[in-house]
């Protein structure tokens, strides 16, 4: 594994990751076991349906689901299970789509109409479906009483305001007085799948390589049936988006690890970074340091350096574009950039990369 003062490839910029767990950016480190784990598994043979049904009994243990499986990433399997619930495990309808017709194919989406690098529309809309905006609970009561509904899709997340476990319980209630199922893309939730496979939803949609830290693959969680359909997909629309032998096998070490590693340890390392790059902060003239607990409750806090211009001579927008033209590269939350903020999460940055990660942004805020 590269040290933090090297880059990964020789020639390409090293990166000090203060975002989280964003794709543009590698989204997270993998421990050494889960490489030594995929590197065996690429110079081997297996009944890679064999693999999958491994990993899915591992993640539905895991999580308390009746079942689960793999497929390549959270965003695929949106789109896939969108499709089985229109399909189901029906060999025809699956090689059908994504030529909808004859299937119910309007998705109700939950006012949560987020933007992952992808517009969570397009990732229904690649399964033939039809996404239908619902801004409230009460229009997607009366959008399921029209019919033609193939299932509700909620967000949790802290970019998806008012997402949320009483949201979902809502939503939950209704889409099955309908008969309808609820998916939850839940991505970066991983600390919290037992509590989102219990509150409702038919299947939780999760990335297995955001904090659980495998290589990039979705993880399944739900119902025994939905699960078997949405694997079925792989078959027709989503062959471009199975799961490889090696991710399956990263997933399976990193779960593993999982295990050995109690979360409020994990949380108490990401609460002695925050505390060493505050009090450096503090030394920052015209910043100020906000501290925000996840909203979603995974239990770790993020920092905001509310910047004024006025006495760095820089606003956010400009530090953080001098950032990500440095070497190493520094990545850094922007969403709150116009606000003045500048968002810091660092539970991909290692304890010994503070210093300079503190010392970067000291010398980007006095850049004006």
């Amino acid at each position: 594994m590269p040290s933090s003062a090297t880059p990964v490839i020789p020639g390409l910029e090293r990166v000090i990751n203060a975002w989280g767990t964003p794709t543009p950016y590698g989204v997270s480190r993998s421990d050494p076991a889960v490489g030594e784990a995929v590197a065996l598994m690429l110079q081997g043979q297996v009944v890679v349906a064999d693999l999958q049904a491994l990993a899915g009994r591992e993640l539905a243990a895991w999580s308390g689901a009746e079942s689960a499986c793999v497929t390549h990433c959270s965003a695929a399997a949106i789109t896939l299970a969108v499709a089985a619930c229109m399909a189901g495990t029906d060999a025809a309808r699956v090689a059908q789509l994504p030529d909808s017709t004859g299937m119910p194919k309007r998705v109700l989406l939950a006012a949560h109409q987020v933007h992952y690098g992808q517009a969570i529309t397009q990732a229904v809309r690649l399964a033939g479906a039809q996404p239908v905006p619902c801004p409230a609970p009460a229009d997607v009561a009366a959008e399921l009483a029209r019919g033609g509904v193939a299932c509700v899709l909620a967000v949790e997340s802290h970019l998806a305001a008012g997402s949320g476990p009483a949201v979902t319980g809502e939503l939950a209630a209704l889409a099955h007085a309908a008969g309808v199922p609820l998916l939850l893309d839940a991505a970066a939730q991983d600390w919290r799948a037992r509590e989102l496979v219990a509150g409702g939803a038919d299947l939780v949609l999760l990335s297995g390589q955001k904090y659980l830290r495998s290589p990039t693959a979705g993880l399944v969680l739900g119902r025994v049936d939905l699960v078997a359909a949405l694997d079925a997909q792989h078959s027709g629309i989503g062959r471009a988006m199975k799961p490889t032998k090696e991710a399956l096998a990263g997933v399976l070490a990193a779960l593993r690890l999982r295990d050995d590693l109690p979360q409020d340890e994990w949380c108490m390392a990401q609460r002695r970074k925050l505390d060493t790059l505050a009090a450096a902060a503090a030394d920052w003239p015209g910043v100020t340091v906000a501290r925000t607990p996840d909203p979603q409750g995974n239990g770790f806090t993020r920092l905001g350096l509310n910047v004024d211009a006025a006495v760095t001579g820089i606003n956010a927008a400009g530090v953080i574009e001098r950032l990500r033209a440095g070497d190493p590269v520094v990545a850094v939350a922007p969403h709150r950039a116009a606000q003045g903020c500048i968002g810091l999460e660092l539970t991909a940055v290692d304890e010994n990369e503070l210093p300079e990660l503190c010392a970067l942004l000291a010398a980007a805020l006095n850049a004006g």
